[in-house]
């Protein structure tokens, strides 16, 4: 099985428990080794008090890119940390995209780079995940796991 059929078949296992992400619209538009691109429309819902989007709620964004792509080989992966600088407001309309990408993958461990930007293609936020990947539990039976060379 190709490395792009795991990373698909992974998104759908994950989508189908993944509450969060649907209660707050998310879409998964692509996924592959290692990388992931889910888009979030901000909702009245979503506005603090400066009516922005809040900056929890872009950082959940990107977190869920994060996500996608460091699953994408069929190990089970969680996050060991992540940090996230937010360089401009969203506003309610703005559809934002987070597109995340491997920098990293050795052993247990992997870094990625999340970009969140809107619809005009402005950059809204950059996140730097840290994985841990705890070897030997598959999150689709029956899949290959880890990166097929």
């Amino acid at each position: 099985m190709s490395s792009s059929k795991v990373a698909e078949a992974t998104r759908d296992a994950m989508w189908a428990n993944d509450r969060a992400c649907k209660a707050l619209g998310m879409q998964v538009s692509a996924v592959g080794p290692g990388t992931a691109t889910l888009t979030m429309t901000v909702r009245e819902d979503m506005l603090n008090g400066h009516d922005l989007c809040h900056g929890g709620l872009i950082a959940t964004l990107a977190d869920s890119a994060f996500a996608y792509a460091c699953n994408a080989y069929n190990e089970v992966t969680v996050a060991s940390g992540f940090d996230i600088h937010l360089m401009s407001g969203a506003r309610v309309g703005d559809v934002l995209t987070a597109s995340a990408t491997e920098l990293s993958k050795g052993g247990r461990t992997g870094v990625y780079d999340i970009v969140v930007v809107n619809q005009r293609d402005e950059p809204i936020a950059a996140f730097r995940g840290r994985s841990y990947t705890m070897k030997g539990k598959p999150l689709v039976d029956g899949l290959p796991m880890g990166p097929q060379k």
